[in-house]
């Protein structure tokens, strides 16, 4: 008996799960931006929890995925996975009443599922932009039914911004800035166009060094060595650590600008790149390391 009790509890997430994906018609939740019950609110995308906490919701969160670490207290609630690995089953075991995810969750498969299921799902745009971070905040507000609330916070965070940006314009000569996701296997994977690296290098007042592909690519010695970067950035947090040692003994960065003078910035992954309320500190400091009191005037 005691035997059959375990299988029946460890089998209950599953079957809630599996119930909740055929309790809808196809396409029943796509295209809702208000959740009609925010009691329970699985969050996926470090910035939209971070939002969600900035508006004084946190209360409403019932789950959130590996990513949302800030603050501090986000990692106190059940953990569904890693915003580009979900499983449809993970997500819906907490029983939540609505699903708020970042644009680029995945993988697709597990996405199709879950705006099938009977769970309400809104994705919010994921745009790196000053205008990007307001529309993100706009889209959750509104999604959790605090219009008012997201209204302060956008007025706010656009105010922190722009003071940000104006430190940044303020530089003549830009740095070039190449940004390493990974030195694993001796490749160098950088991070091109239509990314978050890019985003914020450029609102930091500099230049990404590498052009001519979008997102996270390896690159070739000839093409580092062409780059000339005079900076090189990376992130902590986020995957295996990298060597500064292993860095600068790469022949190609060590040609550059940045390898000669070995100058590297590492910053935590989810505060540099999260494109959330905290950006606008992110830009500071980012400028601040890359052009000393020159971006603080």
């Amino acid at each position: 008996m005691h035997v059959v009790f375990s299988l029946r509890a460890a089998l209950a997430p599953m079957v809630g799960a599996l119930l909740a994906l055929t309790a809808l018609p196809v396409g029943a939740n796509e295209g809702a931006t208000v959740f009609s019950d925010t009691s329970r609110i699985a969050s996926i995308g470090g910035s939209i929890t971070e939002i969600v906490y900035a508006l004084g919701e946190e209360g409403r969160l019932v789950a959130r995925d590996s990513t949302s670490s800030y603050p501090e207290e986000a990692s106190k609630l059940p953990d569904v996975g890693y915003m580009r690995q979900l499983s449809p089953e993970g997500v819906l075991s907490v029983n939540p009443s609505g699903i708020l995810a970042l644009h680029g969750s995945g993988p697709q498969e597990a996405i199709d599922v879950l705006k099938k299921s009977r769970v309400a799902y809104i994705e919010v745009p994921e745009h790196f932009t000053h205008e990007g971070i307001l529309e993100k905040i706009r889209v959750v507000g509104k999604a959790l039914g605090v219009d008012a609330k997201a209204d302060r916070l956008v007025a706010e965070t656009d105010a922190k911004l722009s003071a940000a940006e104006k430190q940044a314009a303020s530089i003549n000569e830009r740095k070039r800035v190449l940004f390493v996701l990974s030195t694993q296997g001796g490749k160098i994977l950088a991070a091109g166009s239509d990314t978050a690296a890019e985003g914020i290098i450029k609102l930091a007042g500099a230049v990404n060094a590498v052009e001519g592909f979008s997102g996270y690519k390896p690159v070739s010695d000839e093409a580092i060595v062409t780059a000339r970067p005079d900076v090189i950035l990376t992130m902590k947090g986020g995957g295996p650590p990298i060597s500064e040692e292993e860095l600068f003994a790469n022949p190609a960065i060590a040609s550059t600008p940045a390898g000669t003078g070995r100058k590297l910035i590492s910053m935590w992954g989810g505060y540099l790149l999260g494109f959330g309320p905290r950006t606008a500190d992110a830009i500071h400091d980012l400028t601040v390391s890359l052009y000393g009191a020159q971006g603080t005037d």
